[in-house]
Formats: C-alpha cells, sequence, structure tokens
C-alpha cells in the first residue's frame, strides 16, 4: 500500500498540469473544501508516518516523563505532609516545654515565698524572744534595783533614827540595842505602807 503510494506521488508531480487542468474543469461545490485525491492521500501518508513516530516514541516518553513527574508531587507531597507531622509534633513538644517551665517558675516562685515568710517568722520570732528577754532582764533589774534602794532606804533610815534616838535619849546606845530600835522602828514602817 506505501508503494502505492508513492508510485501516485511520483505521478501526481509529474503532471502538474493535468491537475490543475482537472482542479480548473470542477471547481464547483464541494471540490473547492475538499483537496485533490492526491493530496489527500500524501497527506493521510504523512499524518500516519507522524503519527507513528509519535505513537512510538513521543508517547512513550511523554507518559514517562508524567510518570516520574506525578511520583516526583506524590513524594513532595509524602514529605510535606510528613514535615507537617514533624512540626506539629515539635510544636507540642515545645508547648509543653513552655508549660513545664511555667508551672517550674510558678513553684520556684512559690517556694522562694515561702522561704520567705519562715525567714520572716524566724526573724519575729527571734525579736519576740530578745524583745522578752531584754523584758524580763530590764525587770529582773529593776527588781533587784528596788531592792537595792529599799536596803540603802533601810540603812539611811536606820542612820537617821539612831541619830535622832541619840539626839533624843542623849546618850549613846550599844550596837545590839541600836540595831532591836531599828528593826523595830523598820517592822512598824513597814505595817503602815
Amino acid at each position: 500500500m506505501l508503494t502505492h503510494v508513492f508510485a501516485q506521488l511520483v505521478l501526481a508531480a509529474e503532471e502538474p498540469t493535468l491537475i490543475s487542468e482537472e482542479v480548473s474543469e470542477e471547481s464547483g461545490g464541494i471540490d473547492l473544501l475538499l483537496p485533490a485525491s492526491e493530496e489527500l492521500f500524501a497527506g493521510i501518508i504523512a499524518f500516519a508516518i507522524v503519527f507513528f513516530f509519535i505513537w512510538k516514541w513521543a508517547i512513550p516518553a511523554l507518559n514517562k516523563t508524567l510518570a516520574a513527574r506525578q511520583e516526583a508531587i506524590a513524594d513532595e507531597l509524602k514529605a510535606a505532609e510528613q514535615a507537617k507531622v514533624e512540626a506539629e509534633s515539635l510544636l507540642n513538644d515545645y508547648q509543653a516545654q513552655v508549660a513545664g517551665a511555667k508551672d517550674e517558675a510558678a513553684q520556684i516562685v512559690a517556694d522562694a515565698r515561702e522561704a520567705g515568710e519562715a525567714v520572716k517568722a524566724d526573724i519575729v520570732s527571734r525579736a519576740e524572744s530578745e524583745a522578752a528577754s531584754i523584758k524580763q532582764r530590764a525587770s529582773d533589774e529593776v527588781t533587784a534595783e528596788r531592792s537595792r534602794v529599799a536596803e540603802d532606804l533601810k540603812r539611811q533610815v536606820a542612820d537617821l533614827s539612831i541619830d535622832v534616838a541619840e539626839r533624843v535619849v542623849g546618850s549613846s546606845l550599844g550596837a545590839d540595842q541600836q540595831r532591836e530600835l531599828v528593826d523595830r522602828y523598820i517592822d512598824e514602817l513597814g505595817g503602815v505602807q
């Protein structure tokens, strides 16, 4: 069949005047739209040859390229999905670490507050005990001073009493008598208070 088409092409090339004469004679209606039969056969043969080459080499190469592209896109989608999962995992880990750090910071602040309260309570306790100790010492000193002053007063009163008694009696008394007289006088003064 191929040889027959080539033969017609060769004959058509040798007789160009005949084709143009035929066209001019039949130049009406549908013939104007349709090419000459020789051109039609040559076009079909050329189309078949081009189609064969495209079908044999171009389409498989194109399919191979498309398949490789689809595979690359699928791999990129998988990698993107995996990256998204990893990013979400890292985000969750980061949020957990931040929450843990906040909890730890709150715990540290609470511990520091408790330690501060304990130190404050200890300082207040020490101050109160020291104040109580100072009060007790002052009270003891006041009591001791009262006792000392009372003893001083007793001695002074006794001396004054003896001086007054010597002047009143006009004579001196013995030491034992003086002491007895002073003690009796002091007892009387103690009963008056």
